[in-house]
């Protein structure tokens, strides 16, 4: 399978932003390495597009999720004119 790339939602960016600050009011840290886990997943799927999951509730081979900690990564897998797997519209959905 080729690789491919991973394009952020304005609400996933936002709630990225949110996880952060949350966390941050006990622990910096804590913060920063839960951000740097959420964004490595996404990472990892970049060349592994069908690691994650198929989301229950949607029950559709190019919707998927997983899951870091206390957070679900739902993406969408579509191709663009290259052949290449595209991951768009990443949530972040505390569960």
């Amino acid at each position: 399978m080729k690789s491919g790339s991973t394009k952020w939602s304005f609400q996933a960016k936002d709630d990225l932003k949110a996880i952060a600050e949350y966390i941050s009011r006990d622990s910096k840290r804590q913060a920063k390495l839960q951000v740097v886990r959420l964004k490595n997943w996404t990472k990892i799927l970049k060349a592994q597009v069908r690691s994650g999951k198929i989301v229950p509730e949607i029950s559709k081979e190019n919707i998927r999720e997983l899951i870091e900690g206390n957070y679900r990564i739902i993406y969408k897998i579509v191709k663009d004119n290259m052949n290449k797997n595209i991951l768009y519209n990443c949530k972040l959905i505390q569960p």
